[in-house]
């Protein structure tokens, strides 16, 4: 497994905040605590990229990584359940919106739920809103060296079920940030469609 080289290069509190690039960007959202920093530290095999908190709501603005030179990886606030005000979460939503809606260099975006989970409403409606702005998503699986491989499965097929009419669902991927499951796949992903967008210019 090869490290990434990856550094901060922007945090974003408003959509003006936005930095401006002209990398393919990779989006990383999900509910609180989902394990979306840890998805993003084993990715680039570095512990401390993105902090990890067992406390939901952690990340409080748009942070941008540049990755390899050559991607943007973006860690969204979580959504759902946090310790914050029900204004500050409404900034949350608000800023979230607003960059999936206006970034036009965004080419992928990772939607991470729990595997341990059945389907949650707030996930669902995020699968809406990237179908309404047309946006190219898959569904990651996370935590799964917790659950059995026919739980794993049965959750898959829940999924699939309900997002059978999808458009723009590329795929889901099971990971785990323990046993590093699932990594390489997204990588190829990424490489992928970063290689799609490259020729599209």
């Amino acid at each position: 497994m090869k490290l990434l080289d990856a550094e901060l290069i922007g945090s974003a509190f408003k959509p003006e905040e936005f930095p401006k690039t002209d990398l393919p960007e990779f989006a990383f959202c999900g509910r609180s605590n989902v394990g979306k920093s840890s998805l993003l530290n084993t990715l680039v095999l570095r512990e401390n990229l993105a902090h990890v908190s067992s406390k939901p709501g952690k990340t409080r603005q748009i942070n941008f990584y540049k990755v390899a030179g050559k991607y943007i990886f973006v860690d969204m606030p979580g959504f759902g359940y946090a310790n914050v005000s029900k204004d500050e979460r409404l900034r949350w939503a608000e800023l979230n919106y607003e960059y999936f809606k206006r970034r036009e260099n965004l080419v992928l975006v990772a939607l991470l739920v729990d595997s341990r989970l059945e389907p949650q409403k707030i996930d669902l409606a995020q699968v809406e809103l990237f179908e309404e702005l047309r946006r190219n998503y898959l569904i990651v699986f996370t935590k799964t060296d917790k659950i059995s491989e026919d739980l794993l499965k049965k959750r898959i097929k829940e999924f699939e079920f309900l997002l059978q009419y999808c458009n723009f669902l590329i795929e889901f991927l099971p990971f785990s940030a323990v046993t590093k499951r699932g990594r390489e796949e997204l990588l190829a992903l990424i490489r992928k469609f970063a290689e799609k967008e490259k020729m599209l210019k």
